[in-house]
């Protein structure tokens, strides 16, 4: 099932798509990245198409089009999780809807997933928040941040690493970060 042309055309026409920067989520789509919802959050007039089931027909993609996006290397059965997935990304970076600082500090801004947070108790489960975060030193705290951003990337996406502004000393933990991931995957194979 394929959505017809002809409906579809004419609600794109509703909203004059030929003069708004239209989206259609799918996933042949480019992979949806930090830097593309920067991008669309600063587009105007922004359309999104939903596809059911196998899509849009071809001549719709060719004629009101301006990019196709992919959320994910995964397949649903519609574009309106794609689409809201999309517009979350997209608002929350639009100016006055989050303190500028607090996106900034987002997974991915700097190339680096996002540290860790703590709140209270300072003890939970035998577990305490680090001594670092208790001090109130805001040079340490920051510096402890940037350690744990690249701690965390290293171990979960250490892909991204290669695009990140590192320090030479920073590469060199990384580095030793992704020694150790290497030596506790050999030891979980082995069981």
């Amino acid at each position: 099932m394929v959505l017809l042309p002809g409906p579809l055309a004419k609600a794109l026409d509703s909203v004059d798509a030929h003069r708004r920067h239209v989206v259609f989520p799918t996933p042949s789509g480019v992979p949806f990245r930090q830097s593309d919802a920067a991008r669309l959050a600063a587009t105007e007039d922004l359309v999104l198409i939903c596809g059911r089931y196998e899509g849009i027909d071809q001549r719709i993609i060719d004629e009101y089009v301006n990019e196709e996006i992919s959320i994910g290397d995964y397949v649903l059965s519609s574009g309106e999780l794609a689409a809201m997935v999309i517009i979350d990304a997209l608002y929350r970076l639009r100016e006055g809807t989050i303190r500028r600082e607090s996106v900034e500090e987002d997974s991915f801004q700097d190339g680096l997933l996002e540290h860790p947070h703590y709140t209270r108790p300072v003890e939970f489960h035998g577990r305490s928040v680090p001594d670092v975060l208790l001090s109130g030193h805001h040079e340490q705290i920051a510096g402890w941040r940037r350690r744990e951003k690249i701690r965390k990337t290293a171990r979960v996406r250490p892909d991204l690493l290669a695009a990140a502004d590192l320090h030479p000393d920073e590469i060199g933990f990384a580095t030793g970060v992704l020694e150790h991931k290497g030596v506790e995957d050999v030891r979980n194979q082995d069981g």
